[in-house]
């Protein structure tokens, strides 16, 4: 009788995070839209000299990428990211990133931050960059109402798997 108590709490807690996991997926963000594949640039905000991640899914040819920041990228057929090097003359600003599937194309937003030197300070060496704190992390773009949901999901089912399960345990002692 008591496996199936723990059995029931362990169910309803997975239940209540399987309903939870189409909200979480919807907001990693990437585009799709009206297009039959997705892209992506991360991160969406740099500075000239650094590095983009170009992610793609859903195409089944290469795909091309271009934008006035770097030079073309090829994606081939199979792969799913590239990096792009932003151009050290790469103008403060949003510039638009193209991804072209096929006949198909979409466009994804990139900011690129002023305030950076060139490449090569008085010693010949490369400036050091800093670190990008805010810049993403695990939970960037989440909107806390949806982390206050979630855990308030999650945390209602423990909560009721454990009323439950007591219950009947006090039941069983009468």
């Amino acid at each position: 009788m008591r496996a199936i108590c723990v059995a029931s709490a362990a169910l309803l807690g997975a239940g209540a995070l399987a309903l939870a996991a189409p909200a979480a997926v919807a907001a990693t963000g990437g585009e799709r839209g009206t297009n039959s594949f997705g892209f992506d640039v991360s991160p969406t905000t740099v500075a000239a000299g650094d590095d983009v991640t170009l992610n793609v899914w859903g195409c089944a040819t290469e795909v091309k990428v271009f934008s006035s920041a770097f030079d073309p990228v090829v994606i081939p057929k199979g792969q799913h990211s590239a990096t792009a090097t932003v151009g050290w003359k790469a103008e403060p600003g949003t510039v638009q990133v193209t991804f072209q599937c096929e006949r198909e194309d979409g466009n994804k937003d990139l900011t690129i931050e002023a305030g950076r030197q060139s490449g090569h300070g008085q010693s010949g060496m490369h400036a050091q960059k800093g670190v990008k704190a805010g810049a993403g992390g695990t939970i960037a773009g989440f909107d806390p109402g949806d982390i206050g949901l979630g855990l308030a999901l999650v945390m209602g089912s423990v909560g009721a798997a454990y009323h439950w399960s007591h219950r009947r345990t006090a039941d069983e002692d009468n």
